[in-house]
């Protein structure tokens, strides 16, 4: 029950803020790993970790010292001059990842913005486009941020109702199609296929097992750039480094060796980039296509600042040292053995879907998605915090710092509440 501390802080937001979000009625005041606090003191496992940006966990000891000690030090300098901690962290992010360069930007949606014009440049002055006409691929059902230009590919009616007139250049085709896009690639002026590995926004949709493969093989066929959206699912949430790592052994850091995984011409990074203490995004890109973009063609007063160099190494650091994309690869198998266990004995679920630590469960109920909402609202008084999407879809992805005692409780509480719903 809220009690009126509570309540008046939500009435404060409902009454001064914007009505963009439909937030669970739960006023968060501390986090810490795996768990947050409300304002009443009430203790709470995060299974939804900010949509992916807390993978490292709350207050992450390192990354928040990172923070803390360079903004005693140098917050921003703006792109005017440099500073010195970019070079280093470009340095670091692009052996870590295989690339020749890194475009740092802030958000993920200034990511996807970045990407869309450096593909749509690589095409006018590698490829031979007529200017004007770069056709970009798109699936159905994607979730690539809320900016003009990105909602004008949304097939979702809330991203793009009403907000036109819509950006051209893209072609959407259904995901997972891979007929679909092998005769998208092949049509005049098509230049690159932008795609999320799992559609994390739309249900945590994940794809056929050889779907990145053969879209990375065709994209390569066809002279078009493969665009991989990893701000939601890279930095370990899938149980390898990158999503379009599939399954591969990241123990041996196959990663980092060009042309031996699913490597997309450009990878998009956000998120958990930062652990979530502040915003930082990166997009990757071997010089052939970043270098096409010359100086006051792009760029950002924030992107590259001191205080995100910093904490970007320092975030990527803990994902390695602490073992965090196995443990999500390792307990994310446990998870979904775990429903669908559960499911087997319940008719309140359909099924669970997912990749390491990047789950959803699909509820049964298509019409009136009242009852994965209401079924949060059990699991908040249970205490774990999860949140429906698409109705009737509730995502689960926990800090990737998680221990097997700790999921194992938090499959209990899911367990418990299921069992004593009603709808």
């Amino acid at each position: 029950m809220e009690t009126n501390r509570a309540n008046n802080l939500i009435e404060l937001e409902d009454k001064f803020g914007a009505h963009n979000y439909h937030p669970l009625p739960v006023v968060l005041t501390k986090g810490e790993g795996v768990f947050v606090w409300d304002v009443d003191g009430k203790k709470y496992f995060d299974f939804l970790s900010a949509y992916s940006a807390v993978n490292q966990g709350h207050c992450h000891p390192r990354i928040t010292k990172a923070l803390i000690d360079q903004a005693k030090t140098l917050a921003l300098t703006s792109r005017a001059f440099y500073n010195d901690c970019l070079g280093e962290y470009e340095k670091y992010v692009t052996n870590l990842f295989g690339f020749d360069k890194v475009l740092p930007m802030n958000t993920g949606a200034e990511a996807v913005e970045t990407a869309i014009k450096l593909c749509r440049k690589w095409a006018y002055e590698k490829k031979g486009i007529a200017e004007n006409q770069a056709v970009i691929v798109v699936c159905d059902g994607n979730f690539h941020g809320r900016t003009t230009t990105i909602i004008s590919f949304s097939t979702d009616p809330d991203s793009n109702k009403n907000f036109g007139p819509y950006a051209p250049g893209f072609l959407a085709i259904p995901y997972d199609d891979i007929p679909a896009l092998e005769k998208a690639l092949k049509l005049p002026n098509v230049v690159g296929f932008l795609v999320e590995p799992i559609q994390g926004e739309a249900g945590v949709y994940t794809p056929s097992d050889d779907f990145i493969s053969k879209a990375r093989l065709l994209c390569t066929e066809n002279g078009a750039l493969f665009i991989a959206d990893e701000v939601q699912t890279g930095i370990g949430r899938t149980g390898s480094l990158l999503a379009v790592c599939g399954n591969c052994n990241c123990e041996q850091n196959c990663e980092r060796q060009k042309n031996t995984y699913n490597r997309p011409d450009i990878l998009i990074l956000g998120k958990a980039l930062s652990g979530g203490v502040y915003p930082v995004s990166a997009v990757l890109a071997d010089d052939e296509i970043m270098l096409v973009i010359k100086p006051g063609q792009h760029g950002s007063t924030f992107g590259g600042n001191p205080i995100a160099a910093k904490v970007a190494i320092a975030a990527l650091e803990a994902v390695n040292d602490e073992n965090l994309i196995q443990n999500a690869r390792k307990l994310g198998a446990f998870f979904r053995s775990e429903m669908n266990r559960i499911i087997s004995k319940s008719d309140l679920v359909l099924k669970v879907r997912g990749k390491g630590l990047l789950n959803a469960i699909v509820v049964n109920d298509s019409e009136t998605g009242k009852t994965a909402w209401n079924l949060c609202l059990a699991l908040k008084e249970n205490g774990l915090l999860a949140k429906p999407t698409h109705g009737n879809i509730i995502r689960f992805a926990p800090p990737l710092i998680i221990t097997k005692e700790q999921i194992t409780e938090c499959i209990q509480i899911i367990e418990k509440t299921i069992n004593s719903f009603k709808k």
